[in-house]
């Protein structure tokens, strides 16, 4: 039996649109006989209270995980030791680029546009001793392909540019691409369900799955949930956490009924809404929140249920 996960980021409160891809996530591992793990990928951003908030609101929509929580800066060790792995193979090597630097090689005629272009792809040991007086390296893959492809249940085939991208930073901190790969393989997680802004970095995370001799997952990227302007939900959104409903009187059970009727499911309970899954029904567009909109299509059932 395999797993599904749900990984967020704790840099502060689920928005609705989290939780919405959340409950996607459990519908297909509980769908298909699946675990359901929960990973805090902390790496990057950290806010204080963050984590443990971010429990309380999915446990508040009456999501369960299995396994234990799986928190990635606690895995450093594992991550270098993958890059271990690669060097050994002779598959990555030390970059001293600047972002500065990176644009100026992608502005360049005939660059592939978003890619690394292999500046310090082939330099010599002289060469590598004289940057790394003034810049500590990162670590970037020594890719072998120029593009992978994978299959998507919700997109179809997918073919993507892989580069060289970063394993490690110039600080030694894991990057994202690295982590949950291994991450991902070291726990048996064979299907990804995340929104749809990472499908195409699904292609070098699979890539780099099979050189470290994981099994690519079976991927779902699901539509995201947008502001009426188009662009990602956040605070200045305005009623868009579980926190901000509460204030108006909206109950997370709530919240959850009007989630999954955006999904065209049964919003009685999850259970319900398991019943009815099938992927091949979903959404295939974004989710337009229009928080005032949201908040008046609840009020009627928390003012029933109050």
């Amino acid at each position: 039996m395999g797993a599904g996960r749900f990984a967020p980021s704790p840099s502060g409160p689920l928005h609705i649109g989290n939780l919405r891809t959340a409950i996607l996530a459990w519908l297909f591992a509980r769908s298909t006989g699946r675990e359901f793990l929960l990973r805090i990928e902390d790496l990057d951003r950290a806010r204080a209270g963050a984590q443990e908030q971010q429990l309380h609101e999915l446990e508040a929509v009456g999501l369960e995980f299995d396994g234990p929580l799986v928190v990635q800066n606690d895995r450093r060790a594992v991550y270098h030791a993958a890059v271990d792995n690669l060097r050994a193979r002779h598959l990555v090597y030390e970059c001293y680029c600047t972002r500065k630097d990176i644009a100026q090689a992608a502005s360049a005629p005939h660059a592939a546009p978003g890619a690394y272009p292999g500046t310090c792809r082939n330099l010599s040991d002289a060469q590598r001793a004289e940057k790394s007086r003034s810049r500590p390296a990162a670590i970037r893959l020594r890719s072998e392909v120029s593009e992978f492809t994978i299959q998507d249940e919700l997109s179809g085939e997918v073919t993507a540019p892989v580069d060289d991208f970063v394993l490690l930073r110039n600080d030694g901190t894991p990057a994202y691409n690295l982590a949950v790969v291994v991450d991902d393989g070291e726990y048996g997680i064979d299907q990804v369900v995340r929104g749809d802004d990472l499908l195409s970095s699904a292609p070098r995370q699979a890539y780099l799955a099979q050189l470290l001799g994981y099994e690519i997952p079976h991927y779902a990227h699901v539509p995201m949930a947008l502001n009426a302007q188009g662009q990602r939900l956040a605070k200045r959104d305005g009623a868009v956490t579980l926190e901000d409903l509460s204030e108006k009187g909206i109950d997370p059970r709530f919240v959850r009924f009007g989630l999954l009727e955006s999904l065209s499911l049964p919003g009685a309970s999850l259970e319900a809404a398991l019943a009815a899954f099938d992927p091949a029904r979903l959404p295939r567009e974004p989710w337009i929140v229009e928080p005032d909109e949201f908040v008046h299509q609840l009020m009627p059932r928390a003012s029933h249920n109050g």
